[in-house]
């Protein structure tokens, strides 16, 4: 490689990471690269408030990564489909190398984005580098796609290992760019003044990045991924990779958590979780042959479910004063962390589609605000999900008890009172139900329901009840 040949670009999105990076390693094998990120707010669905916090992190790590290989991250700010066929013109570059995206927003860029640089002699090329395969791959024995988990999974499964992870290069020719990038600071991804700095905790539970996502990998592998199947459902122990914000920012690839956890045999806990990983892998199948997925639900007839939308009710299931426990710790946990244990994020999404009669739209859309993992693919089909409206979901019959799933899967009350200390005192025994505590038992740990806790939003069999009645209303219409 030489320092006269032809400048290549790397445009980097959600691949912000050295190893196993297909678009990378091409981009080098050709000359001179030039990584840039554009942060481009005219997307439809551009990073909400908790993933720009992480995105500036990750940024910034990958940036010092890059600096220290020899070519150094270049960050703009603008619409992609300008910037990108004017900054590659302007480099001089033959080709243009990204990871592939699957929204169908992005699927329509890249199109334009690719027309506009064939008009000036210039290749698009993208890479797989986010799924184990491509969501069009795979088909139905019909040669449909799949729209049943189960199946899906099997067929996966039965494409055997994928192949190794690609090594991150240990040096790298970059160029000087044709034009001066932006200070990181410059992208104002971070909360600013007078907007309180409601990310101010994040940094204790969270350090972006490809290090640390190895590491965490590295971790769990050797720890806890054999025990997972009987350890996920527990929020109050800390027993879960925790790999979601890392995955969905590129930082670490599938194919890498494959093989740090399979080698060891696709049995008991490790198959467990690598299923989880399967059904992410189903988010994005569904969403390439079903672009509404983010919006609209995919069985048409709940087009006319009769929700009740309601501001209060949302805003106190929000700032998680709902009155039941465990759905308010859940969603503390998330505006404190920027993520969920996803045992709880069944509960509380239950409980507001259900118990309360929201919208799942109202759900994905403070997920996608508040969330460091927000994926448009797995949020939409985990909320089309928990609402009975997408393809495989859950019967809407089947309702959630957010005092039996609190009882189940928080026994010792460790997580409930982590992330709701007014109820640190009340019993085991009533912890899930403070409202039935009795009186006597509720002075001695210090609650008064209704000033230091909420009584429940909504009363859980009336709850229930008319959940179900809104289903036979429904079905009535059909």
């Amino acid at each position: 490689m030489t320092t006269h040949a032809t400048p290549t670009l790397l445009w980097l999105r959600q691949d912000l990471r050295l190893s196993d990076h297909a678009a990378l390693h091409a981009a080098a094998a050709e000359g001179p690269v030039l990584p840039v990120f554009i942060l481009d707010d005219s997307d439809p669905w551009a990073p909400g408030g908790a993933a720009r916090w992480w995105l500036h992190h990750s940024l910034k790590a990958l940036g010092t990564a890059l600096a220290g290989l020899g070519a150094p991250l270049l960050l703009l700010r603008g619409e992609a489909r300008r910037v990108i066929p004017d900054l590659a013109a302007a480099l001089g570059a033959r080709a243009v190398h990204a990871s592939r995206l699957y929204e169908p927003w992005a699927r329509q860029r890249d199109a334009d984005i690719a027309a506009a640089l064939t008009a000036r002699g210039i290749a698009l090329q993208l890479h797989s580098g986010a799924t184990l395969a491509e969501p069009h791959r795979l088909r139905t024995g019909q040669g449909q796609p799949y729209s049943v988990y189960t199946p899906f999974s099997r067929a996966m499964l039965a494409l055997g290992e994928p192949p190794p992870p690609l090594p991150a290069p240990t040096a790298l020719t970059g160029t000087k760019p044709p034009q001066e990038g932006l200070a990181l600071e410059a992208l104002r991804l971070l909360p600013r003044p007078p907007v309180p700095d409601w990310a101010a905790r994040f940094a204790e539970y969270w350090t972006p990045g490809e290090a640390t996502a190895q590491a965490r990998l590295g971790e769990f592998a050797a720890r806890h991924a054999a025990t997972y199947d009987r350890d996920r459902d527990f929020p109050g122990q800390d027993l879960t990779s925790r790999l979601s914000p890392h995955l969905h920012w590129g930082e670490i690839s599938p194919r890498s958590i494959w093989h740090a956890v399979a080698p060891a045999g696709l049995t008991g806990g490790r198959l467990t979780y690598l299923k989880e990983i399967l059904w992410r892998e189903f988010a994005y199948h569904v969403l390439w042959h079903s672009p509404q997925l983010p919006e609209r639900p995919l069985r048409a007839e709940y087009e006319q479910f009769p929700w009740q939308p309601d501001e209060a009710l949302l805003r106190a299931w929000q700032q998680g004063r709902t009155g039941y426990p465990i759905v308010d710790a859940g969603m503390r946990q998330l505006w404190q962390h920027g993520w969920m244990h996803n045992r709880v994020r069944m509960i509380v999404g239950s409980l507001l589609v259900k118990h309360m009669l929201q919208p799942w739209q109202n759900g994905a859309a403070w997920f996608w605000d508040t969330l460091v993992d927000a994926d448009l693919a797995a949020n939409a089909m985990n909320w089309q999900w928990v609402s009975g409206c997408g393809i495989d979901a859950s019967p809407y019959f089947r309702i959630f008890n957010p005092i039996l799933q609190g009882e189940k899967f928080d026994p010792e009350g460790r997580y409930v009172r982590h992330f709701v200390p007014e109820l640190r005192n009340v019993p085991d025994g009533w912890l899930h139900r403070p409202w039935q505590a009795p009186d006597l038992v509720l002075r001695g740990a210090g609650v008064v329901l209704g000033r230091d806790y909420p009584h429940p939003i909504v009363d859980h069999d009336a709850g229930r009840a008319r959940a179900l009645a809104a289903l036979s209303a429904l079905k009535a219409v059909e």
